[in-house]
């Protein structure tokens, strides 16, 4: 059975070999899924850990593990805090956090971490999302036709997004009425699938709502947001070894 075609200048895989390559990414994912399984349980993880996120990121990228981590792991202290991105930086600085789960803190907060680590975690976006029962929802927008429902506003936890959003808003002439405003991803989405108009949330929050036809997405054509999430720790953190697992715990969760 043949897996390559070799040309004069290039090598392309036939149709079985492609078949192979998918099958063996796949055997590899799941190698590095067992290996990290392997090292987050029994004696691996010890101490405890303090942890410092957004409430919209420990709802939705932390709490699939903690009950994995917790239960196979005894000997482990998890103490997880939701604030504002600013006041997690300052706590961060005076000690208060091992770890940071956080948008790009330059690019979101105009702040740095001096003598930290950062390690890619994931992309986030933002997606404009109404509710699935409104016939009248539709599949794309200009930012200058934001006025079509009532706003529904994501605050504090994305400032940089939420300047430039409005930025936008403010250029396009757009009347825009906002009629509900909290950081609060759940209670969002909850006044999004009632019909009381529409908002961006963090496209990790709500894509679950969205394959099930709860919440319908919107495609803004002049307005697309992308930002990476972060995982910040100290460079010479005691924890460094258990930080370690940690975040390869948490990224291989997020390749799976």
């Amino acid at each position: 059975m043949e897996l390559l075609v070799r040309g004069v200048r290039s090598i392309k895989a036939t149709p079985q070999g492609e078949v192979l390559y998918e099958y063996a990414k796949k055997i590899i994912h799941l190698t590095q899924q067992a290996e990290i399984a392997i090292k987050s349980i029994g004696n691996q993880m010890k101490g405890q850990l303090r942890i410092g996120t957004l409430n919209s990121l420990g709802l939705h990228v932390m709490s699939p593990i903690v009950g994995r981590l917790m239960r196979h792991n005894p000997e482990l202290t998890l103490k997880i805090e939701y604030d504002r991105g600013e006041e997690l930086i300052k706590g961060y600085k005076k000690g208060q956090y091992d770890v940071l789960i956080l948008p790009d803190v330059q690019t979101e907060f105009a702040s740095e971490l001096d003598s930290s680590e950062q390690k890619f975690l994931l992309k986030e976006e933002m997606w404009l999302v109404g509710s699935s029962k409104d016939e009248k929802m539709p599949q794309q927008i200009m930012v200058k036709d934001m006025g079509a429902f009532p706003l529904v506003d994501f605050t504090e936890e994305f400032p940089a997004f939420y300047s430039q959003l409005h930025g936008k808003i403010q250029t396009q002439g757009a009347k825009v009425t906002s009629i509900f405003e909290s950081s609060n991803v759940g209670t969002l989405k909850r006044v999004i699938e009632a019909g009381l108009g529409w908002g961006f949330l963090p496209a990790h929050s709500i894509k679950k709502q969205v394959r099930s036809g709860r919440l319908s997405r919107v495609y803004v054509k002049d307005m697309h947001y992308e930002i990476d999430l972060m995982f910040y720790y100290k460079k010479n953190s005691d924890s460094r070894a258990l930080v370690e697992v940690f975040y390869q715990t948490l990224a291989q969760q997020e390749k799976g």
